[in-house]
């Protein structure tokens, strides 16, 4: 429903939506690498359409930096898809061939140190096609690159994206790019998760679909794109306190809803002794936590001042939905604490 009236009822955007639903599905059930490269281009070329409009050059400028570094992957996975089925097979060259199948993969869904593009194009973009690129648009590399992989080589990666993705957002002044580097954190946590099994992969997804989804529903509804709107703008105690818990839940403090995945990936780590990178997972947290924290103290403490540009008020229905989407935050206190007892 929420799709639809981001979209304003364009029936050609919906259209175009629909397509890209479907080649994810394409791209996941394909039976070979060739017909897996087909989806994402169906993907890419349906996405294209979303994103761009032609009132806004910098969405014009965004849309053809997103076409050409994902051409630019697509070009590298299929050229290591022919290369794949070329080479002889022995230990060395399958260990090369697989890290070079990886990269584009990796490029594609945003990940460190293949993450130049997106902070850049998530900024042109608006809440709904970022709230796209930053949980649809993973789907479809991230189940490629689970069938596939070096495993070395991504432990290496997921500690780039944790590193990259937490000190990249300590300076942010933008929403849309804290946002980002936000997603590039948690795609470290999704990529180890993917390792261990696809369902534990699929439950981190989604719980992380639905902590964006709250953060940019709040942000969209309240026309939020820089941090000093949260100061600015008079927005009543309770929509500051909303912000304040979906802040903490998507940087996984507990006992809110983002702790439970990250909560089994620490667990799984300790049980199979890799001591250095659950330091790396928990010290990285921590930062996010650090700043997500000065940031919302911030808002709460400017409340008391009388230097308010405007007035931010929401209709009743709104409030009620931003309020039953934090209620689920806090109840997953109770459900985490019976599944892990």
């Amino acid at each position: 429903m929420f799709f639809f009236i981001f979209m304003n009822n364009n029936s050609n955007k919906m259209f175009f939506l629909f397509i890209m639903f479907f080649s994810t599905l394409i791209s996941i059930s394909s039976n070979s690498w060739f017909g897996c490269w087909i989806g994402l281009e169906i993907n890419l070329l349906s996405f294209i359409p979303l994103i761009s409009n032609p009132k806004n050059l910098l969405s014009v400028e965004t849309s053809l930096k997103y076409f050409l570094t994902q051409s630019l992957a697509s070009i590298n996975f299929l050229f290591m898809i022919l290369i794949k089925f070329s080479l002889m097979k022995n230990f060395y060259t399958d260990n090369i061939i697989s890290m070079m199948l990886n990269t584009p993969l990796l490029m594609k869904m945003g990940s460190a140190p293949f993450h130049f593009w997106f902070p850049n194009i998530v900024e042109g973009l608006s809440w709904m096609n970022n709230f796209i690129l930053m949980t649809w648009q993973k789907i479809s590399p991230m189940i490629l690159l689970s069938y596939y992989f070096n495993k070395n080589f991504l432990i290496m990666i997921i500690m780039m994206n944790l590193i990259i993705g937490t000190l990249g957002g300590l300076n942010q002044t933008s929403l849309r790019k804290l946002m980002a580097f936000s997603s590039i954190n948690n795609l470290g946590w999704m990529i180890f998760s993917i390792m261990i099994s696809e369902n534990l992969w699929l439950f981190y997804f989604i719980i992380y679909s639905m902590m964006t989804f709250m953060m940019i529903l709040m942000f969209y509804l309240m026309n939020m794109y820089f941090l000093n709107q949260l100061f600015i703008n008079n927005m009543n105690f309770f929509i500051k306190l909303n912000l304040f818990i979906n802040f903490l839940s998507l940087g996984g403090l507990p006992p809110f809803m983002g702790f439970m995945p990250k909560w089994t990936i620490i667990n799984f780590l300790l049980i199979n002794k890799f001591y250095f990178l659950t330091f790396i997972f928990m010290m990285t947290s921590l930062i996010i936590i650090f700043y997500y924290i000065r940031i919302i103290y911030s808002s709460f403490m400017f409340n008391y001042f009388k230097m308010k540009w405007m007035n931010l008020y929401m209709k009743n229905n709104i409030m009620m939905l931003i309020n039953m989407l934090s209620f689920i935050s806090i109840s997953s206190m109770i459900l985490s604490t019976f599944i892990f007892m």
